[in-house]
C-alpha cells in the first residue's frame, strides 16, 4: 500500500501509485536484453569479468543516479555572481542532488584508465564497457553525460600536442581519472551562431608564448567545467582552438566571467551560460605558424567523436521512453484489459522496438566498429531525432499523464529536444556528408563497410542503389544537390541501419529474434508496401517475440 489516503470514492487498485512502477529503480543492466546480447559480443572471453559490474552499474544507473537526475531538474544549477565585497566570482553552484550522482559516477567510472587496465587484464575491451557506462548514464540524464563528458578527450588530446610543458602537465592533473573526471566543456557558438566560422568575433591577441582572448560565448554548456577549448580569431583572421583554464599560470584568477546561466527547456543538470573572455590567459592549440591548420583540423576530428557521443544521449533517450512506455502500458488499464494487450498499442510499442534496437545498432558500431568518415554524422542525425520522436511517443502512451511532470517522460521529451542542435542541426550535418563525399570520397569506404555486413538480396541491392543514388547526385547542380542532401543521408541511414541489424542476426546470439528485427525495420524502410499501403499483407502479431528480447520486467 502506498503513503497516500484512500479516497471514500475508489473501487478498485486501478489508482494505486505503486502499480506504476516506470523505469526507475529497476536495474537496467537486467532489463536489457539487447544490452546484453551486445556485451556479449564485443566483450567475449571478458564477459564473465565485466558483467558483476554491469549488473552493479545496471542498479546505479537505474537507482540513485535516475532519483538523482529528477531531483536536479527540479533544482537546477544557480549562479553566484558576486562575493560579499562585491567582485566577480562566476561560482555555479551545483546542487546536492548532482554532487550525489556525480560522487557516485566517478567512484564506478567505467571510462577510468584505472579501470580500462582492469577490462584489458581480464581479456575485456574497455572501449566497449565505455560505450554501455556512457548508453546506461544517458537513459538517466543527459545532462550530466554532457557536464562530465563534453570534450574531455579534445582538451587532452590538443594540449598534450600543442600545449607548453606546464600547462600540459596542469591539463593531466585535470584529467588523471579519466576524460569524464575534469568536465572539460567546447565555447564555439556566438550571438552570430555556432556554424558560420567566418562571423566569428572573438580574438585573440599574443602575449608571449601564450595568448588573450576576448569576446562572448553566447551559449556554452558546463560553464562550470575545469578547461574550456575556445574559438578565437587570430590576427591574421584565421580561426583557431585555444585552451583556457580558470586561473593563470600564477595561479591568479583568469578573465572568465559568467554572465548569466541559460533558462533551458531541459538539461537542467548541465550548466550552460553566456561567458564572457576578458583578456584571458590561452594556449594556442595547433602548431606555430600554422594558422588555423592542425589545430582546428584535429577539433573537427574529435567534433566527430563528440557527435557519436550526442548520438548516444538520442539512443539512451529513446531507449528510456521505450521502458517507461512497456512499463505503463502493462500496468495501465482500458476497456477491461491492460494497453500492453491492446492491438493499437502493441503496434506503436512493437515499432519503437525496432526503430531503437535500429538506432543501438548504429550508435555502438561508431563507437566501436571501424572509422567511417561518414559515420558521425549519420548516426547523429538518426539517434537524436529517434530520442525526441520516442519521447513524444512515451507521453502519448501515458494519456494525459504523461503531459504531467510528475510522470517521468515529459523531462524525457525537454532532454531530447536538444541533441538535434548540439554538435550540429540536421543541415549541417547533411553538409558534413556533402563534404566528406566531395573532400574525402567517404562514400566508398562506407559502402564497402555496409557490403561486409548485409545477408539479404533486399539489403544488398538497396547498398547499389544507394551507390546509384549516390552517382546521380554528383551530376546534380549545386543548389538541387544541396536541397537533396537530407532525402540522400537518410538513405544512408536506412541502409546502414538495416545491414547492421542483418549482420546481428549472423551472431549466433538470439538469431532469430534479431531476424525479424532486421525484417520489420527493412520492411518499414526500404520496400514499397505497395497501392494498399500494406494493408493486403497476411496478418501476423510479432510483439511478444519482440519485446521479449527487448525489455525483461
Amino acid at each position: 500500500m502506498g503513503r497516500y489516503l484512500v479516497e471514500p470514492f475508489d473501487h478498485s487498485d486501478r489508482y494505486a501509485t505503486e502499480r506504476y512502477q516506470g523505469a526507475e529503480g529497476r536495474n537496467w543492466w537486467r532489463c536489457d536484453p539487447t544490452l546484453q546480447l551486445l556485451m556479449r559480443r564485443r566483450l567475449g572471453e571478458g564477459h564473465a569479468w565485466a558483467e558483476p559490474h554491469l549488473d552493479r552499474l545496471g542498479a546505479l544507473m537505474g537507482g540513485l543516479v535516475a532519483r538523482s537526475a529528477e531531483e536536479t531538474d527540479r533544482n537546477p544549477p544557480r549562479l553566484e555572481k558576486y562575493d560579499k565585497w562585491g567582485r566577480d566570482v562566476s561560482q555555479v553552484v551545483m546542487p546536492p542532488s548532482f554532487h550525489a550522482a556525480r560522487d557516485a559516477l566517478m567512484a564506478d567510472n567505467f571510462i577510468s584508465p584505472a579501470f580500462a587496465e582492469q577490462a584489458r587484464a581480464h581479456g575485456a575491451d574497455p572501449a566497449a564497457l565505455g560505450a554501455a557506462w556512457t548508453y546506461l548514464l544517458d537513459q538517466a540524464d543527459i545532462g550530466m553525460g554532457c557536464a562530465l563528458g563534453t570534450g574531455g578527450d579534445m582538451v587532452v588530446s590538443l594540449a598534450e600536442k600543442h600545449a607548453p610543458a606546464d600547462v600540459r602537465d596542469r591539463v593531466r592533473e585535470i584529467f588523471a581519472n579519466g576524460f569524464y573526471s575534469g568536465e572539460a566543456a567546447q565555447m564555439f557558438t556566438e550571438r552570430t551562431g555556432g556554424s558560420d566560422l567566418a562571423a566569428l568575433e572573438t580574438a585573440a591577441t599574443p602575449a608571449g608564448d601564450a595568448w588573450l582572448v576576448t569576446g562572448l560565448k553566447w551559449f556554452a554548456s558546463n560553464a562550470d567545467g575545469s578547461a574550456f577549448v575556445v574559438l578565437a580569431r587570430l590576427p591574421e583572421g584565421a580561426v583557431a582552438p585555444f585552451l583556457v583554464l580558470w586561473e593563470r599560470r600564477d595561479g591568479s584568477r583568469n578573465g572568465v566571467r559568467i554572465r548569466r546561466l541559460k533558462d533551458k527547456l531541459g538539461t537542467r543538470s548541465v550548466a550552460s551560460a553566456e561567458v564572457e573572455f576578458t583578456g584571458a590567459e590561452a594556449f594556442l592549440l595547433a602548431g606555430p605558424g600554422s594558422g588555423s591548420g592542425s589545430g582546428l583540423g584535429t577539433m573537427m576530428k574529435l567534433t566527430n567523436a563528440s557527435r557519436l557521443g550526442v548520438a548516444m544521449m538520442g539512443v539512451g533517450v529513446a531507449r528510456r521512453a521505450l521502458v517507461e512506455s512497456i512499463c505503463y502500458a502493462a500496468t495501465r488499464e482500458a476497456f477491461g484489459r491492460p494497453l500492453i494487450e491492446q492491438p493499437l498499442m502493441r503496434r506503436k510499442l512493437g515499432e519503437l522496438i525496432v526503430e531503437v534496437e535500429a538506432a543501438q545498432a548504429m550508435v555502438f558500431d561508431g563507437h566501436l566498429g571501424p572509422r567511417l568518415r561518414l559515420g558521425p554524422a549519420l548516426i547523429k542525425l538518426r539517434a537524436s531525432r529517434l530520442g525526441v520522436t520516442a519521447a513524444s511517443d512515451a507521453i502519448e502512451a501515458h494519456g494525459g499523464n504523461g503531459y504531467i511532470e510528475q510522470w517521468p517522460v515529459a523531462r524525457l521529451l525537454r532532454d531530447a529536444q536538444v541533441n538535434p542542435i548540439w554538435e550540429g542541426g540536421d543541415n549541417i550535418l547533411c553538409l558534413d556528408v556533402r563534404r566528406a563525399m566531395e573532400k574525402e570520397q567517404a562514400h566508398l569506404p562506407f559502402l564497402a563497410h555496409l557490403r561486409t555486413l548485409a545477408t539479404s538480396d533486399l539489403v544488398r541491392t538497396r547498398i547499389e542503389d544507394l551507390a546509384k543514388a549516390v552517382e546521380v547526385w554528383s551530376s546534380l547542380d549545386r543548389a538541387t544537390a544541396e536541397a537533396r542532401l537530407y532525402p540522400l543521408a537518410q538513405f544512408m541511414a536506412d541502409v546502414y541501419a538495416a545491414a547492421l541489424l542483418e549482420d546481428q542476426a549472423t551472431w549466433g546470439l538470439d538469431d532469430a529474434r534479431k531476424s525479424l528485427v532486421a525484417r520489420l525495420y527493412t520492411e518499414t524502410h526500404l520496400t514499397d508496401p505497395g497501392p494498399l499501403r500494406g494493408l493486403d499483407r497476411p496478418a501476423t502479431d510479432p510483439f511478444d517475440t519482440l519485446l521479449a528480447g527487448a525489455v525483461t520486467l
